[in-house]
């Protein structure tokens, strides 16, 4: 009888280590399955972050994209819509018109086409006459593999502009390549109606391809002054030696006329 006893109760103290043995599983089971939900959870929280903070950056923030003279610049049909007051296309009559642009009091010679880019000829011409340049600075210099100066935004960060933007790309090169003492429209990648009052003089030959806007407005050329111009602000290159960035000399717009 004794025996049978002493049988039952190591039965049941078995048995109640397996069920002790089952619940510490199970808990693990619960803790597991517990961490799982709260990584999967997790990680759609920092998903849905990351998407939200790329459609902010790009769809909106402070500021607006800077237009640029980039790798990536030709048809000429606009693909969006003109944005403010942008002079008519008249303005420009169809012809040349020459003048001085004066980078740190070093004139130089500038003709303007109005025959072949006429709704940015006009753009420039009623910019000019205004005195909208006066004082303004050259913001941005590249080298290496595009050789421009930037110019034109009153701002002096690439953000800036008239008040108004405007298409379609015009005169643009077919080859996208863009000689030396050529003067072209600047403008946000991939947009075509993005044109403002910042322009780039290009200083040594440089190949520009198109991005899915096109290629940039080729409004006109330097006549003389270049060779100045090199001596006395690019051949410094950017600040701080990098390929592109503000110019190493400061440079400002001193004068600009036109006739």
């Amino acid at each position: 009888m004794a025996s049978n006893d002493r049988q039952a109760r190591e039965e049941r103290a078995r048995l109640r280590t397996y069920q002790a043995r089952q619940e510490v599983h199970a808990g693990k089971q619960r803790r597991r399955s517990r961490d799982n939900l709260i990584a999967v959870l997790a990680l759609v929280v920092v998903l849905a972050l990351a998407v939200g903070a790329q459609l902010f950056f790009f769809s909106g923030g402070p500021g607006a994209p800077e237009p640029t003279a980039s790798e990536t610049p030709s048809p000429t049909e606009a693909a969006g819509e003109n944005d403010g007051e942008v002079p008519s296309p008249d303005l420009a009559e169809g012809r040349t018109w020459t003048g001085t642009l004066t980078l740190n009091d070093i004139p130089l010679g500038v003709e303007l086409d109005g025959a072949a880019a006429p709704q940015a000829v006009s753009s420039e011409i009623s910019l000019i006459q205004s005195g909208f340049y006066d004082g303004v600075a050259c913001h941005r210099l590249t080298k290496d593999t595009i050789w421009v100066l930037q110019c034109g935004d009153p701002d002096g960060d690439g953000s800036g502009g008239p008040g108004y933007s405007y298409g379609p790309i015009e005169n643009a090169p077919a080859d996208g390549v863009y000689p030396a003492g050529t003067i072209a429209m600047a403008r946000v990648p991939n947009d075509a109606n993005s044109q403002g009052s910042q322009f780039f003089i290009v200083y040594e030959d440089t190949t520009l391809p198109a991005d899915s806007a096109g290629g940039y407005t080729v409004i006109g050329t330097v006549t003389s002054g270049l060779d100045e111009l090199r001596a006395g602000i690019t051949d410094a290159g950017a600040e701080g030696g990098v390929s592109d960035g503000a110019p190493a000399v400061p440079t400002t717009i001193t004068g600009f006329t036109i006739e």
